[in-house]
C-alpha cells in the first residue's frame, strides 16, 4: 500500500526552500536510485524549472522509500509536521495506480493542495504558479474529449487519452485553488482569470455541454460546480460588473450538470446582483431563442425572470422554500410598477407557505398598488373578519387609508380609524399618530358627502382636531401628517396656518416629494403672492429629475396666466407637451397604453394640457389654435366631460349659447356631477333670457354641494337672487356675493388637494 511518505519530503524541500535553507538530507532507503531520481525532481520542484528528462516521477513501491514517513515526521530531526488528509493519498494513489508515474505539473498540484489546506495561502500560490497552464491545457482537452466520447458511444474501443481523469481532475483543482489563493490575497482580477481557464477548457471541449454523469468517478464535478459558482463572485470583488453578469449568464446557459440546489443559488445571487447592483446589463443572448418567448430588456426584467423562476421551482419541489425570494421578488416587482403581477405570484404559492392572514394581507397591498382598491379593501376584511384577526393593526390602518380617497367608503374609513385607536391603547405613539392621520383624512373626505351645513361644520372640525391630535403625537417628525393639516387648513382658506405647515413639512422632507412643492405654490398662489409662487416652483425643477417635472412644469403654466404672462404660458405648455412626446418613445408608451384607465398620470396629465392650452387661446380669441387643441384632445380620448366643457365654452365665447349648452350638456351626460358644466350651463341659461329660471338656480346649488369653494358658483347664484328683486332675495344675493368675493381672494391657481 502507498503511504505519504513523499508529502513530507516535498514538505521539508519546500520549507527549506522557502527560508533558504542547505540541501535537504534525506536519508536513504533500501532504493537507492530511486533516491537519486526524487532529489533531483525536487530541486526541479524548489527552483520552478523543469528538466529535459525529469519531468516525471517513477512511482515510488516501497513505503520504505523516506525514513519516518509513515509516522508523520519529517527527515529533519525533532521537525513534527501534521499528516496530509487520506483523501489526498488516496487520490495520489489512484493517479499513480493509473499512470505509473507521477509529472512534475501533477506534484506541484498535490503539494500546492497540501499547503493550501494547512492556511499557508501564499507558499500554494508559489506552488501553483510553477504549473505551466498553457502547455497541460491541450493535453487536459484531449483526455476530457475523449472520455466524452467514450461515454457518449458506449464503446469500448478507444485510444487512450494523454492524461487519466484523475490527473485531469487534479489538474484542474489546482488551478481551481489557484484562483482561492489569489481570491485570499484580494487578487480578485486575477483569480477570475485563473478560475475562468477551467470553465473555457470545458466549455472548449463540450460545446454543447458536460456528458452526463461526466466525471462522476472522481473529483472533477465537484470542481467544475465550485469554478461555476465562484467566477461571478470573483468579478463581483474585481468591481467588473460586465464581466460577472456574463459569467453568471454563462452559468445558467451552458450544461454544467448542476444540481437544482446549485442552479438555483446561482440564478439568486444573479437576480440580487441585476437588481442592486446599479449596473445596466445589455439582454442576454439566447441561443435557443424562440420567436414567442419573452426576452428581457434591462436589469429589471432579467431579475423579475429569474425569481418568477425560482418561485416556479419551489411550488414544483424542486427546491425548498426561500422567503427573500419572495421579497426581492416584491421590491423588483414594485418598481416596475406592476404589483398586479406579484399577486398572481403570491396567489400561485403552495398552501401552506404564507398563514392566511399573511397572505390575504400581501395580496391586498398588491392589488392597492395595482389601484384595485376595492378588491385590496375586500382582501383587508377577510383579515379583519370575525374568523381571522379582527384587531390586525395594519389590516385597520390599510382599510382606513384606503377607504379615506374614496368619498362613498369614507364613513367606513372613519369607523375602521377609531377600532385602529381603541386596539391601540396608547401603546405606541407614532402608531397612534398615524392612526389619527388616517382619522382626520377619511373626515375631511367624509364632510363632503354631509348634506347639511352644520354637519359638514362638523366633520371639518372633528379633521382638524384629528390632525392636531396625530401632529402632538409625532411631535412634528411626521411628513404625511403635516402635509395633511396644512391641506386640510388650506381648504378651509386658514391659508397662514396652511402655509407655516407646509414649509415645516418641505423642509422635513428635504425637498424630496414634488406633492409637498405644489402644497406651497398653491398656497402662495391663494394670498396672491405670484411671485413668490413661481419661485418656489422654480426651485422645485432645479431640484428634480426631467421625468418628474409635468405637474411643476403645469403649475408654473397656470401661475403665468394669472399674471397675464400669456406668452410665456404657451411657451411653458409647448416643453410639457415635448416633454411628453420624448417620455412616450423613451419608455415605449403609446397612446393606447397611456390612456387605458384614468388612473393613468401621463395620460391624464397629457389631456389637462391640451385643455389649459385650449383655454389659454379663448382668452386670447386665438379659435383656430383653440378648436386645434380639442382636436388634438379628441384624438386621444374622445369621452371626456373637461373636453365638451371647453367646446361649450368656445362657443360661448363666440356668442353662440345655444350651441355651447349642447357642449356643456353633453359634458354632463359623460359626468354628471362635472362642476364647471354645472355652473357654465347655468350661466348660458341666463344669458338665453331665463334671468330667474329655476334650473338655473338647481344647477348652482347642485355645484355647491358638490364643490362650496366655488366661487364662480356663489357669484352666479347671487345674480340668480339679485333678478327675483326680492327684499329677502336681495339679501341672500349680497351674501352669495360676500362668499364668493371672500372665495376669489383666497382661491389658488389651482385646487389645493
Amino acid at each position: 500500500m502507498f503511504d505519504g511518505g513523499w508529502f513530507f519530503m516535498f514538505e521539508d524541500i519546500w520549507l527549506q526552500s522557502n527560508n533558504m535553507k542547505s540541501d535537504v538530507k534525506i536519508k536513504r532507503g533500501r532504493s537507492t536510485g530511486k533516491g537519486e531520481n526524487i532529489r533531483k525532481i525536487m530541486k526541479c520542484l524548489c527552483s520552478g524549472e523543469k528538466k529535459a528528462g525529469d519531468n516525471m516521477i517513477p512511482a515510488l513501491k516501497s513505503p520504505s522509500a523516506f525514513e519516518n514517513s509513515g509516522s508523520g515526521h519529517s527527515s529533519r530531526t525533532g521537525e513534527i509536521i501534521n499528516k496530509p488528509e487520506i483523501g489526498n493519498i488516496e487520490e495520489a494513489e489512484s493517479s499513480l495506480r493509473e499512470s505509473g508515474c507521477l509529472n512534475y505539473e501533477e506534484a506541484r498540484a498535490l503539494l500546492g493542495r497540501y499547503e493550501y489546506q494547512k492556511g499557508n495561502i501564499e507558499a500554494a500560490l508559489h506552488v501553483f504558479e510553477g504549473i505551466d497552464i498553457t502547455a497541460i491545457t491541450s493535453k487536459i482537452m484531449i483526455s476530457i474529449s475523449r472520455r466524452g466520447d467514450r461515454l457518449r458511444k458506449r464503446s469500448q474501443n478507444f485510444t487512450a487519452p494523454p492524461m487519466s481523469m484523475h490527473a485531469v481532475s487534479l489538474l484542474l483543482e489546482a488551478i481551481l485553488l489557484k484562483a482561492k489563493s489569489l481570491e485570499g490575497l484580494g487578487r480578485f482580477g486575477e483569480a477570475a482569470q485563473s478560475c475562468k481557464v477551467i470553465l473555457d477548457i470545458l466549455e472548449s471541449s463540450f460545446p454543447e455541454g458536460l456528458p452526463e454523469n461526466f466525471g462522476a468517478d472522481c473529483k472533477l464535478q465537484e470542481t467544475v460546480t465550485k469554478a461555476v459558482e465562484l467566477l461571478p463572485e470573483l468579478w463581483k470583488l474585481a468591481d467588473a460588473s460586465q464581466e460577472a453578469i456574463l459569467s453568471y449568464r454563462r452559468a445558467l446557459l451552458h450544461q454544467w450538470n448542476l444540481d437544482a440546489e446549485t442552479t438555483a443559488r446561482i440564478q439568486k445571487e444573479f437576480a440580487i446582483f441585476l437588481l442592486y447592483s446599479g449596473s445596466e446589463a445589455c439582454p442576454p443572448n439566447l441561443r435557443s431563442q424562440m420567436d414567442s418567448s419573452f426576452v428581457p430588456k434591462n436589469n429589471i426584467e432579467e431579475a423579475i425572470l429569474l425569481f418568477m423562476i425560482l418561485l416556479r421551482k419551489v411550488v414544483l419541489k424542486r427546491i425548498d422554500w426561500d422567503p427573500s425570494i419572495l421579497d426581492h421578488l416584491s421590491f423588483a416587482l414594485i418598481i416596475s410598477g406592476d404589483t398586479r403581477a406579484l399577486a398572481g405570484q403570491i396567489e400561485e404559492l403552495p398552501p401552506g407557505i404564507l398563514h392566511r392572514q399573511e397572505l390575504h394581507h400581501a395580496l391586498a397591498l398588491c392589488y392597492y398598488g395595482a389601484g384595485e382598491n376595492l378588491t385590496a379593501l375586500n382582501l383587508l376584511r377577510k383579515v379583519l373578519g370575525s374568523h381571522e384577526d379582527p384587531k390586525s393593526l395594519p389590516a385597520l390602518l390599510m382599510a382606513s387609508k384606503i377607504c379615506g380617497e374614496n368619498c362613498d367608503l369614507a364613513e367606513e374609513g372613519t369607523s375602521i380609524a377609531h377600532r385602529a385607536l381603541q386596539n391601540l391603547d396608547r401603546e405606541c405613539d407614532q402608531l397612534e399618530g398615524v392612526a389619527n392621520c388616517l382619522l382626520g383624512v377619511s373626515l375631511s373626505v367624509y364632510s363632503k358627502s354631509a348634506t347639511a351645513d352644520s354637519e359638514k361644520f362638523t366633520r371639518q372640525s372633528e379633521a382638524i382636531e384629528a390632525l392636531e391630535a396625530a401632529r402632538k403625537k409625532t411631535r412634528m417628525t411626521d411628513s404625511n401628517v403635516l402635509y395633511h393639516l396644512s391641506l386640510e387648513y388650506a381648504n378651509e382658506r386658514k391659508l397662514d396656518s396652511a402655509l407655516h405647515y407646509a414649509k415645516k413639512c418641505l423642509k422635513l422632507e428635504g425637498g424630496s416629494n414634488i406633492k409637498t412643492w405644489l402644497l406651497l405654490a398653491r398656497i402662495l398662489s391663494a394670498q396672491k403672492r405670484f411671485a413668490d409662487s413661481e419661485s418656489i416652483i422654480n426651485a422645485a425643477l432645479d431640484q428634480t429629475g426631467k421625468w418628474d417635472q409635468a405637474e411643476l412644469l403645469q403649475t408654473k403654466a397656470k401661475l403665468l396666466i394669472a399674471q397675464d404672462e400669456f406668452k410665456g404660458a404657451i411657451e411653458t405648455y409647448s416643453q410639457l407637451l415635448a416633454f411628453f412626446q420624448v417620455q412616450s418613445k423613451s419608455f415605449n408608451l403609446g397612446d393606447k397604453k397611456l390612456l387605458k384607465s384614468s388612473r393613468n398620470y401621463a395620460g391624464r396629465l397629457q389631456l389637462e394640457v391640451w385643455h389649459d392650452l385650449a383655454l389659454v387661446y379663448i382668452r386670447l380669441s386665438q379659435w383656430h389654435d383653440a378648436e386645434a387643441c380639442l382636436s388634438k384632445s379628441k384624438a386621444i380620448s374622445s369621452y371626456s366631460a373637461s373636453r365638451c366643457h371647453i367646446t361649450g365654452m368656445l362657443y360661448e365665447a363666440k356668442g353662440l349659447y345655444k350651441e355651447a349648452l349642447r357642449g356643456f350638456m353633453a359634458a354632463l351626460e359623460i359626468d354628471p356631477i362635472h362642476v364647471p358644466s354645472l355652473v357654465s350651463s347655468a350661466v348660458v341659461i341666463r344669458h338665453l333670457g331665463h334671468q330667474s329660471h329655476p334650473v338655473i338656480r338647481s344647477f348652482l346649488m347642485d355645484a355647491l354641494r358638490l364643490d362650496q369653494t366655488n366661487h364662480n358658483a356663489w357669484y352666479n347664484l347671487g345674480l340668480f337672487y339679485k333678478s327675483e328683486g326680492t327684499k329677502s332675495s336681495l339679501g341672500e344675493a349680497l351674501e352669495c356675493f360676500e362668499a364668493a368675493t371672500f372665495l376669489e381672494e383666497s382661491a389658488p391657481v389651482e385646487p389645493f388637494r
